[in-house]
């Protein structure tokens, strides 16, 4: 089914190197598995760069190359960063940063849109995320770009091919330009049927009483006058 039949589109802004993207792809995973129209609810991932001037330097320190961009010492970093680990494992995912490569994002991106087209986005998307936060893996590597790839069901030499080129480039630059023209600095993003936004990795309550609420309100705007509505702060 297109998204043009769905009755709740969300669009998610987020970043491959972002620990709260990956954080509130599972909070909004969560929501949907309790919703009870979870079947007409389709989902879009869109790029964001969180540095995209960063390149990769074989064995660059990650707990540095965070306190070097905060201004805080590496020690601030690594409590900081234990502290996400065990928020992460709270929804059921396994960050490894001391592990992590410090990588460009974008080539990643381009995965993810030429997944899009062959409606494996969100695969390529949680199998980068993993890549990334699990099994410290170069995101910006081409043989590990062509694996992911081939692991969510892309033809690895078309991956090859693609990831050659230029191919799949605007459209991330697009992405991140609707990004910039909707006023968003921070990801996770998520914009609910172009009308309601939330933004970062709110609870798991938050996004079901919202994709509640949002239901209502099309029934409504469809003649199902008598429908409840939920608010998010759970009143019905």
């Amino acid at each position: 089914m297109s998204n043009e039949n769905k009755k709740i589109n969300i669009d998610v802004w987020s970043d491959i190197m972002c620990p709260f993207c990956y954080i509130g792809k599972r909070k909004l995973e969560k929501a949907l598995a309790q919703f009870e129209h979870k079947d007409d609810v389709a989902i879009t991932w869109h790029s964001f760069q969180l540095d995209p001037t960063i390149q990769y330097e074989p064995g660059r320190d990650f707990y540095q190359y965070l306190a070097d961009r905060k201004g805080q010492s590496r020690d601030w970093s690594v409590k900081i960063h234990k502290q996400m680990e065990q928020n992460a494992k709270d929804e059921g995912l396994d960050y490894h940063f001391d592990k992590a490569v410090i990588a460009n994002s974008f080539n990643a991106h381009r995965l993810i849109h030429m997944a899009k087209t062959k409606g494996l986005g969100d695969a390529a998307k949680e199998q980068l995320l993993k890549a990334y936060f699990t099994d410290g893996r170069n995101v910006d590597d081409m043989d590990t770009l062509v694996d992911i790839g081939a692991s969510v069901g892309l033809d690895a030499d078309e991956v090859r091919r693609a990831l050659s080129t230029d191919s799949f480039a605007q459209e991330v630059q697009a992405d991140i330009a609707t990004a910039g023209e909707l006023g968003i600095n921070g990801v996770p993003f998520f914009l609910f049927n172009q009308r309601y936004a939330i933004s970062g990795a709110q609870p798991t309550e938050l996004f079901l009483s919202g994709l509640r609420q949002l239901w209502a309100e099309q029934l409504q705007e469809e003649g199902h006058a008598d429908y409840a509505v939920c608010t998010p702060g759970g009143d019905c």
